[in-house]
C-alpha cells in the first residue's frame, strides 16, 4: 500500500515528493534553501548534479510506502530510468521553513 504524495504529513515534503513526480525541476528547487546539501548512500553529492541525473533527465517518481518523524522521512520504492525500481529511504532537515539537506539511499 502507498501513500498518495497529497497525503503525505509535512507540507514541504509533500511538494517536493509531488514535484519529483510531475517533474517539476523549479518547484524542487523552489522548496531549498540555497545552500541545501544532498547525500545518496552515505556520500555527500552535487545536489543539482544529481537531481538531474537521477530525478528530472530519468523519469524519477516515488511511491511512498511509510512515513515517520513527523513526515520527515520515508520509505518508498523509488523508480527511474536508469536503475529501474528499488526501495529507498528519504530523510529531510529544514531551516526556516525550506529543505536545507536531503540524505536518500537503499533501504
Amino acid at each position: 500500500m502507498t501513500i498518495a504524495p497529497q497525503n503525505l504529513s509535512d507540507p514541504l515534503v509533500r511538494s517536493l515528493a509531488l514535484a519529483i513526480n510531475t517533474g517539476d525541476r523549479e518547484g524542487f528547487l523552489s522548496l531549498l534553501t540555497d545552500d541545501a546539501t544532498l547525500s545518496d548512500d552515505g556520500s555527500d553529492r552535487d545536489l543539482h548534479q544529481w537531481i538531474d541525473k537521477e530525478i528530472f533527465t530519468a523519469g524519477g517518481h516515488m511511491d511512498v510506502r511509510s512515513e515517520s518523524d513527523g513526515g520527515r522521512s520515508l520509505i518508498a520504492d523509488f523508480r527511474n530510468d536508469t536503475w529501474g525500481e528499488m526501495r529507498t529511504a528519504w530523510r529531510f532537515e529544514m531551516t526556516d521553513g525550506r529543505i536545507s539537506r536531503i540524505e536518500t539511499g537503499q533501504a
